[in-house]
């Protein structure tokens, strides 16, 4: 008992002030989420696509990108032309269409471009925008998702709500869109909450390490105050009791009653910094990805493939998936078709359980029939068009989900993964589905419960302060 009271004083001395933080942030986070674009926002920003006089096909900008692993190919239109996008595996290039030149931005001017003609479709005041610098990490942008456009173009709009667009130099897309009340928000919520200043950020294996250490020992030092707290609550008459008064009696009762919240969502967050410790990642690998993907031949894409481009679209984009080559039109948010590359008949508007499981059939043997996610389970992942059906693919103890707008591979959940949505998603943001269906309920509930650890860590905050000047005053 002794050496569990020595550790949960001194680790409570030390994670007090942390604890403190992750509760109130926590409650913040939920109203406020870190700054990302949406699918939305993006296709809402895009040009229509002016292609008259277009003769180079994405076969052509295939051959000139020089990317063996090229799947996807994207068209788009931008201040200075139309621009193919063309990615894989190990890399995205950009091309003029007109000439197959590099079509990275070297010049604010064409950022600033790129950016105030987004910010007009988008309905944003840009009479003020300037290029606020080149920068390769800030604090909105630092995560590894962002690793293919660096570095970024930041460009303030100068308007009321002081909106930031982050302009990509590789490819010329705006990728980040942020306002003041955004960003001033997030550094009482998620730049507090996962310590997430840009300078330990930019470093991911060592922000990762400290992050998996600290909630570790955090951890440990909650879960000894579980146990020495149940120790030692006794009993006057038919009532429980505590030994301790003032302060520290505070501290128990709290503790004793959030006990089981707290080390749900310390464990939790532990489990939030696992990237693959524990569980398995739910990540495909290349090799699975070429594979759906298949090896069609890009070259044998008719010469008037462009000719086929209907004229409403504002973004087109090729993708290989089980062998074929399809294209993809976009005329906004949501709106999209899905053809045969070398057709202009529609054939229909996402990809069909047929299709799916013909691609699935490389990667894997014994796989079930392809089938749609309801919007209900559990284990659903996001496609990239708001209404595109998800499918699912069930190979043995592995579950392949598959964009039913584009083919991409989303994500691949073994019954390791499946545990970590309950043991992570679940737990430490009560992503319950009776909760889920109700969304005012369940932020009732976070603040409530994020709330009673805050003033549970407040008391350990004086308890602390009064052990150190003990402490340092008998050292006097």
């Amino acid at each position: 008992m002794r050496a569990l009271i020595l550790l949960h004083r001194w680790l409570g001395v030390a994670f007090c002030l942390l604890f403190a933080m992750w509760f109130a942030s926590g409650i913040v986070m939920h109203f406020v989420p870190f700054p990302a674009l949406t699918e939305t926002e993006r296709a809402a920003g895009l040009a229509v696509l002016d292609v008259r006089g277009l003769t180079h096909g994405p076969s052509d900008a295939l051959a000139a990108s020089r990317i063996k692993d090229a799947t996807r190919v994207r068209l788009l239109q931008r201040p200075d032309g139309l621009v193919y996008l063309a990615s894989g595996p190990s890399g995205t290039a950009a091309l003029h269409a007109a000439n197959l030149a590099d079509a990275a931005v070297r010049e604010p001017a064409l950022a600033l471009a790129i950016a105030t003609n987004y910010a007009q479709r988008r309905g944003f005041d840009f009479a003020g925008a300037a290029v606020a610098g080149l920068t390769p990490y800030d604090q909105w942008t630092v995560a590894g998702g962002f690793d293919c456009y660096r570095p970024l173009y930041r460009v303030a709009l100068n308007d009321g709500p002081g909106t930031e667009l982050y302009v990509s130099s590789m490819t010329g897309e705006v990728v980040l869109t942020t306002t003041r009340w955004q960003r001033g928000w997030n550094y009482f919520g998620s730049v507090a909450h996962w310590i997430y200043p840009t300078m330990l950020r930019s470093h991911p294996l060592v922000w990762s390490s400290l992050l998996w250490w600290l909630s570790f020992l955090a951890l440990v030092g909650a879960t000894a105050g579980a146990v020495v707290g149940t120790l030692k609550m006794g009993a006057e008459g038919p009532r429980l009791a505590s030994p301790y008064s003032g302060v520290q009696a505070w501290h128990h009762w709290l503790g004793v009653c959030c006990m089981v919240f707290v080390l749900t969502w310390i464990f939790s967050g532990w489990l939030s910094m696992d990237d693959g410790r524990l569980f398995s990642t739910g990540a495909s690998t290349d090799a699975e990805m070429a594979s759906i993907a298949g090896a069609p031949d890009w070259n044998a894409l008719p010469q008037d493939e462009i000719r086929h481009i209907s004229s409403r679209a504002s973004e087109v984009e090729w993708f290989a998936f089980g062998g074929r080559i399809y294209r993809r039109e976009s005329d906004g948010p949501g709106e999209q078709r899905l053809l045969r590359a070398g057709s202009d008949q529609v054939e229909t508007e996402f990809l069909q359980p047929a299709e799916v499981d013909a691609a699935v059939r490389r990667l894997a043997r014994g796989c079930d029939s392809a089938v749609v996610i309801g919007t209900g389970d559990h284990y659903a992942a996001a496609a990239i068009a708001p209404a595109a059906p998800v499918f699912r693919v069930v190979c043995g103890d592995v579950w392949f989900h598959i964009d039913g707008a584009n083919g991409a591979l989303l994500e691949k959940l073994d019954s390791s993964r499946r545990a970590y949505r309950w043991l992570y998603g679940a737990l430490h943001t009560l992503n319950f589905p009776v909760l889920t269906a109700r969304p005012i309920l369940r932020a009732f509930i976070i603040v409530l419960l994020c709330g009673c650890g805050f003033a549970f860590s407040l008391t350990g905050v004086v308890i602390a302060w009064r052990r150190l000047r003990a402490c340092f005053g008998s050292m006097d």
